[in-house]
């Protein structure tokens, strides 16, 4: 096991990897910027170093700076969390070449996964099924129009590199595609510094499923069930469950089985998450994220097991925690991400918290960094928790969040609260009657259908 992990990264995620580091006894190293001197995890860590101002280019992003702290602290690991250097291969081989360890996947499935393009390939090959795209990379030419036009219109124009939504255009017909291409280009290559742009036919009202996975790097893997993440906002998560109200047993159990083949195949180490969409009982794969998930706690609250903690210890060399048969998913669980935002502009929100309660009580968790007086800088993600509840159905579940909701008081700043209230009153999400395009419906005031 580590004797001592620095920990790369800032806020709720920070802090929940320090609680893992305690529980296995390990020391913890907090880095900071100078921005986030007063943060929650930097207070609780056993040492900290400041590592650059504010910009996260000078402090999080800044790779001699993380290193020279490795140094100086005397870490054998870094946890990245999630974001920031989480999926840079070459950050991992750099650590490698320090002799100190990545707490994450092999560098070369980090640069196999982070390039969406030969992700479909790697998918396909893996029998894992994709949706119907283009083979690889295309430009504002004829073949362009030719893939589209077999596919069919409408076609989704993606960057090779990233995420998040960027690089991320619709093209309803034909005269929309040379647009669709152009702009979603230059986005992805201000984004992600790669213009290259596929296709991928535009499924009308799929869900988002995604597959969490967990690999011994040895050719074991297993799965521990699907999260739902539909409901989302400019292609970014607002609100994940598992298990998800669209699937059966059956289709649960054929996905699952087939993800963690794959995983076995690649001998995949540590933890991960396959998404798809799904639409008609088809599941598409769209890609694979290398790290720990922002929405692990849901996995966490319906099977019991730690990814946190596991990813630790499956990366200082130990086995699975479990075999397949013996992962039992129970209940049902809701993640809700309350943001620092103006909850109908969603205008982001930085300042100082003058009061805060969370809420508790049984089945209710909060994975937050915040605290009263805490200031939100505007640096960084407007994330100030996720509230997470779990109920032996999801018809509790939906009402412990419903109270739980009522009871968490968050001002002195805006947040996304009130529409939280709201959508958890709601037919269709009560019902879990709906599909990725439904909240950008319901914010426009458009029928949800």
């Amino acid at each position: 096991m580590f004797d001592k992990i620095l920990i790369a990264n800032r806020g709720e995620i920070a802090l929940r990897i320090l609680r893992a580091c305690k529980e296995l006894g390990i020391a913890t190293v907090a880095v900071h910027s100078t921005a986030d001197a007063d943060a929650m995890h930097v207070r609780l860590a056993d040492e900290s170093v400041c590592i650059g101002p504010p910009p996260s280019k000078d402090s999080y992003l800044n790779v001699p700076a993380l290193l020279a702290a490795c140094e100086i602290t005397g870490v054998d690991a870094v946890h990245p969390g999630y974001g920031f250097l989480s999926e840079n291969a070459r950050f991992a081989e750099i650590l490698g070449e320090h002799n100190l360890h990545f707490i994450g996947p092999k560098a070369e499935h980090i640069r196999l996964m982070g390039d969406k393009i030969e992700a479909k390939k790697t998918a396909r090959k893996l029998g894992i099924p994709v949706v119907p795209g283009s083979e690889g990379a295309v430009g504002a030419n004829d073949d362009a129009m030719a893939i589209a036009q077999k596919i069919g219109f409408p076609v989704l124009v993606k960057a090779a590199s990233g995420g998040g939504g960027r690089g991320m255009k619709v093209a309803q017909a034909a005269e929309d595609l040379m647009l669709a291409l152009s702009t979603a280009a230059n986005e992805a290559k201000s984004a992600f510094g790669d213009a290259s742009v596929y296709l991928e036919k535009y499924l009308q009202k799929p869900r988002h499923i995604e597959i969490q996975v967990l690999g011994d790097g040895r050719g074991g893997a297993i799965h521990l069930g699907e999260r739902d993440c539909s409901l989302q906002r400019r292609h970014q998560k607002v609100w994940e469950e598992g298990p998800s109200p669209a699937l059966d047993v059956a289709a649960r159990q054929k996905i699952g089985a087939t993800v963690a083949k794959a995983m076995q195949q690649m001998k995949y180490l540590g933890v991960g998450t396959v998404e798809f969409l799904y639409e008609d009982g088809e599941f598409y794969f769209i890609e694979m994220n290398t790290r720990i998930q922002v929405e692990h706690p849901v996995t966490e609250m319906i099977t019991d097991i730690d990814l946190v903690l596991e990813q630790i210890r499956i990366a200082a060399g130990g086995d699975l925690p479990i075999t397949q048969d013996e992962v039992m998913i129970h209940g049902h669980s809701i993640e809700c991400r309350v943001n620092a935002e103006n909850p109908v502009s969603f205008r982001p929100s930085p300042g100082k918290i003058m009061q805060y309660h969370p809420p508790g009580g049984l089945g209710v968790r909060i994975d937050s960094a915040v605290y009263q007086g805490y200031v939100i800088p505007p640096y960084y993600d407007s994330l100030v928790g996720k509230l997470i509840v779990h109920g032996k159905t999801r018809g509790e579940c939906l009402m412990r969040l419903r109270r739980a909701l009522d009871e968490m008081v968050v001002e002195g700043i805006e947040t996304t609260l009130p529409l939280f209230r709201a959508l958890v009153r709601e037919p269709a999400i009560i019902d879990g009657d709906y599909h990725i395009h439904w909240l950008e419906q319901y914010l426009n005031g458009q029928p949800a259908a």
